[in-house]
């Protein structure tokens, strides 16, 4: 990268962003895994245990990401690649993909898994790029009603039912 390019672009990588996510993310299970209270098991491992885990390796990771991006480190494109690393990101598909994320969020309760997440999969499809729109909408609603019967039938996990509480 030429120094004039390095000073047009600022200090704001995309590559931060993700570290300083990163990082949000392990602060935040581990704060959720403080307020989980129950028995520990026999050999003294309760149920924060493995939560707790997994958060201090993603805040670990983060901080060293987050270090590494501030020091000018950045990713290397596999060869397969074929993208230009100094491209400015497109703002407008991410704010797409947040937007789904945050509507599923917003309405997973009220419609329940079924029908929020087929809209999730549709609009992320649509978010992305896909070009069959019928065919992303078939395999969308496929999606949601295969992994709303994978987890509630087969795995036993409750996953809000919404508007189609007893139908399914």
């Amino acid at each position: 990268m030429e120094p004039t390019q390095s000073k047009k672009r600022g200090w704001w990588r995309p590559e931060l962003g993700l570290a300083l996510a990163l990082l949000a993310v392990g602060v935040y299970v581990i704060a959720g895994t403080l307020n989980v209270e129950a028995a520990t098991s026999v050999v003294g491992l309760g149920p924060r245990f493995f939560p707790m885990l997994v958060g201090g390796a993603i805040t670990v990771v983060g901080v060293f990401y987050v270090i590494d991006v501030v020091r000018g480190g950045r990713g290397d494109p596999e060869e397969s690649e074929d993208i230009d690393a100094d491209a400015p990101a497109d703002l407008k598909q991410v704010g797409l993909v947040g937007g789904v994320f945050l509507a599923f969020t917003a309405l997973l309760d009220t419609l329940g898994w079924v029908i929020a997440g087929s809209l999730l999969f549709f609009g992320l499809s649509l978010a992305l790029g896909a070009e069959h729109r019928v065919r992303a909408a078939v395999i969308a609603v496929v999606l949601g009603l295969g992994t709303y019967l994978a987890f509630v039938k087969g795995l036993g996990v409750n996953l809000p039912a919404g508007l189609l509480e007893g139908v399914i």
